[in-house]
Formats: C-alpha cells, structure tokens, sequence
C-alpha cells in the first residue's frame, strides 16, 4: 500500500469533510436557525413530558405545538412503551403553556395528571457547555499523555490527538448538517467516538514501533505501509462489527436513541478512516520533519568545524 506517498488525497479528504461541516454551521446560521439545533439542556427552554396512553402520531403531536406555541421547529419524541411523549421547546410562557395543555387534553382526553413540566435555565444550559468542553480536553490530554509514554515518543502522541480532532470536527460537522439536536447525550457521543478511534490508532501505532527493528528507525514511509497494511484488516472487521450493531440499535430504536447512536455511526467511519488514512501520515509528516531539522542542526557544527 501507498499510504504515504497519497498522503495529499487522504488529507484532502478531511479538509472537504471538516469544511463541510464549518459550511453547514454558517449556512444554518445565516437562516436564522442557529449554528447548530439544541436541546433544551444546551439552550435553555420548556420540557414537557405527555403520558398520552395510547397509540399517536408524532406529526400529530407536533403540528399542535407548533399551532398552539408558534414554533417552527420543536422537539418531539416517544418515549417509554410508546404511550408518552416528550416535548421540548423554547421557553413558554404560563399562558401559551396553558394553551399546549388544553389542546393535546382536548385531543387525547388527557388529565392534569397526566403532564409533567420542567422549566431549565440557560444558567445550567452553560453550565452543560463548559462541563462538556472539558470533559473533551481532559480525556485528549490524558490520550495524548498515555500515548507518550507507552511509545516512548511524543510525535506518536501528538498524532493521535491531531486525528482525534479530526473525528471529534466531523462528528460535530454531522449534527450540524443532519440538525441532530445537541442533547446531554452530545459529550457522551463524541467521548465514545474518541475513544474508538485512540483504539484503532494505538493498534496501529504498535505495530510501527515493532516494525521499527525490522525496517530501520528512521524509515517513515516503509514503517507507516507496512504497518497499515499488517492492521487493516483487524481494523476493518472490527469496524464493521461496531458499526452493524450501531446500525441495529438505529433502525430499530426509538427516536432519543436514533440520536445518540447517528453520530457514532458517523465517528465510527471517520475513525476507522483516520486510523488508517491519517494518523499513520501525521506521524509520517512529524517525523520526517523532526529528523531533517535534527540533521541540519547537526550539519552546521560539522561544517563549523571545517
């Protein structure tokens, strides 16, 4: 395999992705609809939990929100057996709450009893955002100190971590382009993901450091299309398995777990591309770069000396 010497293309292909992503965001933006569509735990707003039971329609449901709050876009999901729903919107006034009440009653013969409501503030909402973003730096910095020290070598570390970044701004592209609601399942999603692909990426980062005594230390290119080529077919099976079981829990799911496993899906690709494509031309990059710099710099005494 030529892994190295197409590096170029590889890499090519992250930035459409990545920048696809960046677009969706701005384009989504300049609708008026936001960068990104939230959850009421990441933006603050109503939650309304029906227990309708009985059999309903989600459209059903939804075009009475939308009628009696004036929202164009709100979040509604069955839940439990499929007799109760959740609703999520912006936040409601108790007139306008009042009025959602009246008109899913009136529709479904429903009871006080029969609502829960939860108001959460964009205080805790932000308080969600900060706790996510570093939950996300705190596992990177302690994959990319593992990494170090298992290899004995920081541009290995360095690596991982770069193709990390490059699944988590994927992951997130995808909930920005498919609208996937950012919920409390968001950190969860893209820590699964991470973890994954470190996975994937410290297979094949071992095999290069034991095929260092065979193919020489300094042998980038050799070391990273051996190595690949030796762990693509583990990776790809492993792959594969993760992914068919993602895509059972998908189909068959309700609408809440549809969320949560969608971008793990989408992490599962992009990590097993990164492992392959772009983890292994990272380190090839790093490597090669350090050792010519470590040339020069020894060069320049010998010709001193001269």
């Amino acid at each position: 395999m030529r892994i190295v010497e197409k590096r170029v293309i590889y890499i090519a292909i992250s930035v459409v992705l990545i920048l696809a992503g960046i677009i969706g965001m701005i384009v989504n933006a300049g609708m008026g609809n936001g960068a990104f569509s939230t959850d009421v735990e990441f933006s603050g707003g109503t939650s309304i939990e029906v227990s309708i039971g009985k059999e309903f329609e989600n459209n059903d449901i939804t075009n009475i929100v939308k009628e009696a709050t004036g929202e164009n876009n709100p979040q509604v999901q069955k839940v439990g057996d499929g007799h109760s729903v959740t609703i999520k919107t912006k936040s409601l006034s108790t007139e306008v709450r009042s009025k959602l009440q009246t008109a899913l009653s009136e529709k479904y013969d429903l009871k006080p009893e029969n609502f829960s409501i939860q108001d959460v503030s964009a205080t805790i909402s932000s308080e969600m955002v900060r706790t996510s973003i570093l939950s996300v730096v705190v596992a990177c910095v302690f994959m990319l100190i593992y990494v170090s020290i298992r290899f004995k070598d920081f541009s290995m570390g360095a690596s991982a971590i770069l193709a990390l970044c490059h699944d988590a701004l994927i992951v997130v592209g995808s909930y920005a382009v498919l609208r996937i609601p950012l919920s409390n399942s968001f950190i969860a999603a893209i820590l699964t993901v991470l973890g994954y692909s470190i996975n994937a990426t410290i297979v094949i980062f071992d095999r290069i450091r034991e095929n260092r005594t065979k193919l020489g230390r300094n042998n980038y290119s050799a070391l990273v299309d051996t190595s690949v080529k030796q762990t693509m077919t583990r990776s790809l099976f492993t792959s594969l398995t993760t992914f068919f079981t993602v895509l059972c829990l998908y189909i068959f799911g309700v609408q809440s777990v549809r969320e949560f496993v969608l971008p793990i899906a989408i992490g599962i690709i992009c990590g097993t591309y990164s492992s392959i494509f772009i983890s292994g031309n990272i380190w090839y990059i790093i490597s090669n770069a350090t050792s010519k710099k470590k040339a020069a710099a020894n060069a320049k005494p010998a010709k001193a000396k001269k």
